[in-house]
């Protein structure tokens, strides 16, 4: 046989070996999804078909930007301002970066690595020893190293599609941290403007008891009041006086809240006080918008919770890959001398080939450990998905009940007002007259007081019922978001 049929049959014979290997890497790669795990189906809930008991013409809780319901424009621009600049959001926009560059590095395992080197080795060697080999040598190097793992299994498929749920999960949750900011945002504006309000009540409340004290005393001198009516508005106006530090004080702290809420300095916080303006209207009855099976789309933080038991899925795919064999493919093609000038000549050319297969057989149990670990890790995942969508639906009817329970208190405390400024003109002309006792109009006075903050009181919390209604909605950060629209840099 002469060299050159030697040469061609021998081609042959390798080609139709690395045929063989290649045929059998794509049949073990067909066979992945037999071995390997099902695709990934989030567990059935069952949600209610209606909700109940909704009032008639409300308003839908559908729009992005709903504080605007309010109809305040001084509101508008902290909302605006805490979207912009607080910390909770650069701090889940940092985290989506991280997240972003996970699903990197995750795809990058699907494919082959590749690095050159290129440099002499200078050696030194012994001249007693028998072959008496040259005392120094250089060789020059000079490689392109490439080595890939075949994916049998969908280990580094499955990685992949974990790690980019792990990214949608991270959006979702920076669209929650909107959700809840722009709740509390509102809600810690109307605790300020609250107090601002019973404030002026109690102080106009002092002022009252102050004049009246002065008139009763006026009437002690005079022989006509007794000492017990002047020490009991003494009494009377001490309890005023105590009430407006407690409520300044509450002023301050709802104010600190909404300055770190805002993203301002602590220098601001200090120096500054944010103002309120008594424009806002209180909205009509809020009732949600669509089915109350779309709540489990419009809700960011329970696509966050689907998310992350779909990376948990996943990851429980790629602990069981580890029972399976795993090839790899290793190889480097480059040029050796001893001087530079020859190093790409084909005589220095050097090439080499090799193919790996590993199966475990002994590992202490640690693989059987890690796949329990991960389903337990999927487990707590599926426990989470559920208690969110019950979380979820508990907000919205509880935010519901008190939107209407506190529209209810709110109506019985203006007509209660209304009666007690009646009773107190009442009580008022009577002592004047003579006919009732200075304790009379001071009742009055404690009860209207009282009733003055307690409607103050069911205004805002039925705004905060409002806010607390979107908040359960979704806030209206519901945009969809597919593995496409986030692909990886």
């Amino acid at each position: 046989m002469s060299i050159k049929n030697e040469n061609t049959f021998t081609a042959a014979r390798l080609g139709l070996r690395y045929g063989l290997l290649g045929f059998s890497i794509l049949l073990l790669s067909g066979c992945a999804n037999l071995m390997g795990i099902m695709p990934f189906s989030k567990p059935e809930v069952e949600t209610p078909q209606a909700w109940p008991s909704l009032p008639q013409n409300a308003v839908a809780a559908s729009d992005v930007e709903w504080w605007k319901l309010y109809h305040d424009d001084t509101l508008n621009a902290l909302v605006a301002e805490g979207l912009e600049h607080n910390h909770d959001i650069a701090l889940a926009a940092a985290r989506i970066e991280q997240a972003r560059a996970q699903v990197t590095l995750a795809s990058a395992d699907q494919d082959p690595t590749a690095y050159a080197n290129f440099g002499p080795t200078y050696n030194q060697n012994s001249q007693s020893d028998t072959f008496k080999l040259p005392r120094r040598t250089r060789q020059w190097d000079a490689k392109l190293n490439v080595s890939y793992e075949v994916d049998l299994w969908g280990k580094y498929s499955r990685a992949t599609e974990a790690a980019r749920a792990d990214l949608l999960a991270s959006e979702s949750a920076q669209d929650t941290v909107r959700n809840t900011l722009t709740a509390q945002l509102v809600q810690g504006y109307f605790a300020i403007q609250a107090l601002d309000k019973q404030i002026m009540v109690a102080q106009r409340t002092e002022e009252t008891r102050r004049d009246s004290l002065k008139l009763q005393q006026m009437r002690l001198d005079a022989g006509i009041s007794s000492e017990f009516e002047v020490r009991q508005l003494e009494a009377d106006l001490a309890a005023v006086q105590a009430e407006i530090p407690a409520l300044k004080n509450q002023r301050v702290q709802q104010n600190n809240a909404l300055t770190v809420l805002l993203g301002r300095s602590p220098k601001v916080m200090v120096e500054n006080s944010i103002a309120t303006a008594d424009t806002a209207v209180t909205p009509e009855n809020v009732v949600p918008a669509g089915l109350p099976s779309e709540l489990l789309l419009r809700r960011p933080d329970l696509r966050e919770a689907e998310q992350r038991l779909e990376a948990a899925n996943g990851r429980v795919a790629v602990a069981r890959t580890a029972y399976y064999p795993s090839i790899t493919l290793t190889g480097f093609f480059g040029g050796e001398s001893q001087s530079l000038s020859d190093l790409f000549l084909g005589p220095a050319r050097i090439f080499s080939f090799a193919a790996g297969l590993t199966q475990p057989i002994f590992d202490g149990k640690r693989i059987g450990a890690s796949v329990k670990e991960a389903q337990a890790t999927e487990d707590q995942a599926i426990a989470q998905y559920r208690l969110a969508i019950a979380n979820a639906f508990r907000e919205v009817q509880d935010a519901l009940s008190a939107q209407q329970a506190a529209r209810e208190i709110q109506m019985a405390d203006s007509a209660r007002v209304a009666a007690l400024q009646k009773a107190l003109g009442l009580a008022r002309l009577r002592y004047s007259n003579g006919v009732s006792s200075q304790l009379d109009v001071l009742d009055a006075e404690r009860n209207l007081l009282q009733s003055e903050i307690d409607f103050i009181d069911a205004e805002r919390l039925q705004r905060f019922a409002v806010a607390d209604l979107f908040k359960a909605m979704g806030g209206g950060w519901h945009a969809e978001k597919t593995a496409a629209a986030t692909k990886p840099d």
